[in-house]
């Protein structure tokens, strides 16, 4: 780092010393001016500012005024106008410029033949020639230019950083994409923004993305939510069903730092603000051997990347919530990106609000209705997001990341009886830190790598007061992760790649209870090291895509290997049908508990805890999927059939509401089914249909019966939308879902409650087999995109959750009737009604 710091002390000195040597023969502007004005006895209107710090060559005293002006407009970026034998005006309005560049690789500085350069919102555009060179001329000084190249990252520039005025061209240097062997299979994947790789990985590209139905931006994990075989049974993000697995078992990383928090509002709304979020990729099967954690899938979003000397930014407002955020040059080297979000709903709560809040709240504390209490909550969350990039050459990036997520509530309560007047308060908070930095090398045109470092804080914090009881309950569930990080990738040739790796990474989590009256504390904490190393090679030429990996994990609490095979292989048959093999075999030590009596105020109810490889094993899981494709003329039908067991879950972090539900038991499911999907698009349209049908089945050796429906066992699921460009600017998308309803437990006729010791409990029949009636929900959305003025961009979106209003149970269970022990009560919760919502956003 010190030589670091001295390497730029020197070079900076050295710059200023050759500043100074070029410019000691230049005049200021001011003196030049001063000079003309005697000269040809005419007058110059400028502002001072404009012309202070510019310093030119003296213009040819024998130049008439006209060729002394083209003279001026030549060497500088300002406008210099005649306005008569009297004035010039001096301007740095509306000014046009001649720019010229030569592309080069980052490689061996060789020409690029070929390469894209669009000069944005003017539509003009060029290529590079033999020589690599470009050039325009009569473009706005403000303008912003875009050069790429196919396998190389795309760079911006402005106009004014490509002018010379000594018409030098300047050398822009492109860099190679570590990913080109990943390309994309398809460009538009049901809407314009989401792709598919070769892989089998999706992609979202949040520049480019359309809308899908009911969405007003381009929400990450609602959004994901649009693939076969990914399901939410309770609308939730925060509990995304990937091929029947659970929400904890989805692996989401946020620029590779791992994040145990998703949601705001409790999970209706992505906590990732989407705007400096570049893309994300999600994969279901066949996972680099990169990544361990998560058996169900790997949700991997990445931010912007690319230093690009340019200042933008935008701000947009819906009925939820406020944005910003900003991209701000610091030096060529460096660069600042940052974003913030709040809600606005404790300033201006909304119809949509009122829906949230509703489906947030149902049958909780907060929610609950009754005439001796006079409730008030104050409900609000927010995040935030900086980044600081730093090029210190061509072959070295440095990038630092941090995030920061908050939820917080807090709930009042004034209880009044015959004799007096009583009062509780009681807060709820979550929060997910996230620290991160990553140094990526190219050492040569085959070697790079990427070191990466992270650290992860969570906190969930409840503090309630029951007055009926006086009696205080505070709990505190804590989660910190410290990871390292070291890939090396070796480029053999165009077509073949090997990575090769080592992770480290220590957790550690806390959960506290206590009680006040009568006393009660219990504070566990665990902590766990894993260490890992990977291997993988990629292959892809002609019509084969390979890519072969493996991964050792060591616990070395318990002392134990997992040894981890991956594979992911796509023949192309004949132009139109391939065939695709995923397998995978992962890992996973973090796992979620479901309180039932300590339940944070009936509103979250889902602890982190670590495995301890007895009680609450390692979870491992076994995959397998087989599918085809065909794709021609944008038309694209794929069909995959998967076979997925998952050993090593517990009883208590599934949620069963059944005889089942204060056991503690380890078992296995296994998920089997076939996904398809139908997908055609045209240069102003998408239309899709996809169709999940899967069965999922529990095992647990020591219950009776052992075997019966996952709780999220969803046999059907059809879901199909069309989006269209309507005009140019104008977009619409419309898309329904339909799936049968989720398993269930309903008690037994006649008998529906049963003594155990004290306490009286729901006498429970056979574990899920029943079903809620089948969920269907239409939803629609409608964009429209304006320009304010050249450089500032906006948008109108609207959307509609559930345009038909239709009652759907998302989730039923049984309590015991507090005014009658010998029965049970009924309770269903719903999913969100007729929920709209509106945007507005402005970008420059």
């Amino acid at each position: 780092m010190v030589l670091n710091k001295w390497l730029i002390s020197l070079l900076l000195c050295i710059g200023s010393i050759c500043y100074g040597q070029n410019t000691t023969k230049k005049t200021p502007l001011t003196e030049v001016i001063i000079s003309l004005e005697k000269q040809f006895n005419i007058k110059f209107s400028y502002a001072v500012e404009d012309v202070a710090t510019i310093k030119i060559d003296k213009p040819n005293t024998t130049f008439t005024l006209q060729e002394t002006i083209d003279y001026l407009n030549s060497k500088t970026l300002l406008n210099f106008k005649a306005l008569d034998d009297r004035y010039v005006t001096v301007s740095v309005l509306n000014k046009t410029i001649s720019v010229c560049g030569i592309v080069l690789s980052d490689e061996k500085k060789s020409r690029l033949v070929g390469a894209s350069v669009l000069v944005n919102n003017i539509g003009r555009s060029a290529i590079t020639d033999e020589n690599g060179k470009f050039s325009f001329t009569n473009i706005p000084i403000n303008a912003t230019l875009t050069v790429s190249y196919v396998g190389f990252e795309s760079r911006q520039f402005s106009a004014n950083e490509l002018f010379s005025a000594q018409n030098n061209c300047k050398e822009i240097v492109l860099s190679t994409k570590n990913e080109e062997l990943n390309q994309v299979l398809i460009n538009v994947y049901l809407t314009p923004g989401l792709q598919k790789y070769l892989d089998g990985s999706t992609v979202l590209n949040t520049k480019k993305f359309g809308i899908l139905p009911g969405l007003i931006e381009p929400d990450i994990l609602q959004s994901v939510q649009a693939l076969p075989g990914v399901e939410s049974t309770n609308e939730s993000i925060a509990n995304i069903n990937v091929r029947g697995g659970t929400n904890d078992q989805n692996l989401v990383l946020w620029d590779n730092i791992k994040m145990y928090h998703s949601g705001h509002f409790f999970g209706l709304i992505s906590a990732y603000n989407p705007n400096l979020t570049n893309k994300v990729i999600v994969s279901k099967n066949g996972t680099s051997a990169e990544y361990s954690d998560g058996v169900s899938s790997t949700i991997n979003m990445y931010t912007k990347d690319l230093v690009t000397n340019t200042f933008s930014g935008g701000a947009g407002i819906n009925s939820i919530s406020a944005d910003a955020f900003l991209e701000i040059p610091i030096t060529k080297k460096l660069e600042l990106h940052i974003s913030g979000r709040r809600s606005i709903t404790d300033l201006f709560k909304s119809p949509t609000y009122t829906k949230y809040f509703d489906r947030s709240f149902q049958d909780t504390e907060i929610n609950a209705d009754s005439d001796q209490h006079d409730t008030s909550s104050d409900f609000y969350f927010y995040d935030y997001t900086a980044k600081l990039l730093f090029d210190l050459n061509e072959k070295h990036q440095f990038r630092v990341n941090i995030i920061g997520i908050n939820n917080a509530l807090d709930y009042s309560e004034r209880l009044t009886n015959s004799n007096e007047t009583q009062s509780k308060t009681s807060t709820l908070s979550q929060k997910n830190m996230g620290y991160g930095g990553n140094w990526k090398a190219q050492w040569n045109s085959k070697l790079s790598s990427n070191f990466i470092t992270y650290f992860s804080r969570y906190n969930i914090d409840a503090n309630d007061y029951r007055v009926e009881t006086d009696q205080r309950l505070t709990e505190a569930n804590e989660v910190q992760e410290t990871g390292v990080k070291l890939n090396t990738y070796y480029k053999t040739n165009d077509n073949l790649n090997f990575l090769f790796g080592y992770q480290f990474n220590e957790t550690g989590m806390l959960n506290q209870t206590t009680v006040s009256a009568p006393f009660y504390s219990s504070t566990k904490k665990d902590v766990l090291l894993n260490h890992a190393l990977f291997s993988e090679v990629e292959y892809n030429k002609n019509n084969t895509y390979l890519r072969v990996g493996l991964r050792l994990n060591y616990f070395q609490k318990f002392e134990k290997l997992l040894v981890e095979p991956r594979i992911n292989i796509r023949q192309k048959l004949s132009d139109q049908f391939a065939l695709k093999l995923e397998g995978e075999f992962k890992n996973q030590s973090t796992t979620q508990i479901v309180d039932f009596e300590d339940d944070f105020l009936g509103v979250e109810k889902r602890r982190w805890v670590l495995v301890n490889d007895k009680d609450i094993p390692i979870a491992t899981s076994k995959q397998g999927s087989f599918g085809v494709e065909f794709n021609k003329n944008k038309l694209n039908i794929e069909a995959t059939g998967f076979y997925k067991i998952v050993d090593g879950i517990t009883a208590s972090n599934q949620g069963f509401y059944n005889s089942f539900q204060f056991n503690n038991a380890n078992g296995s499911y296994t998920a089997k089914g076939l996904e398809f999907l139908a997908n055609k698009t045209a240069r102003q349209y998408s239309v899709w249909v996809s169709y999940t049908f899967s069965t999922n089945d529990y095992e647990f050796d020591t219950f009776t019966p052992s075997t019966f429906p996952n709780n999220v066992d969803i046999r059907h699921s059809v879901s199909l939308g069309f989006y269209y460009d309507i005009l140019k600017n104008l977009k619409i998308a419309v898309g329904g879902i339909w799936r049968n309803g989720q398993p269930y437990t309903k008690p037994i006729d006649g008998n529906e409650t049963v003594q155990n010791g004290n306490n009286t409990m729901v006498n429970y029949d056979s574990p899920n087999s029943e079903n809620l009636d089948n969920f269907m929900r239409l939803d629609a959305s409608l964009n429209y995109n304006f320009n304010l003025s050249e450089s500032i961009k906006a948008s109108f979106t609207a959307g509609v959750i559930n345009a038909t209003n239709q009652d759907n149970d998302i989730n039923r269970y049984y309590k015991v009737n507090p005014n009658d022990s010998n029965d049970a009560i009924q309770v269903d919760n719903k999913s969100l009604g007729l929920t709209p919502n509106v945007s507005f956003r402005v970008n420059f």
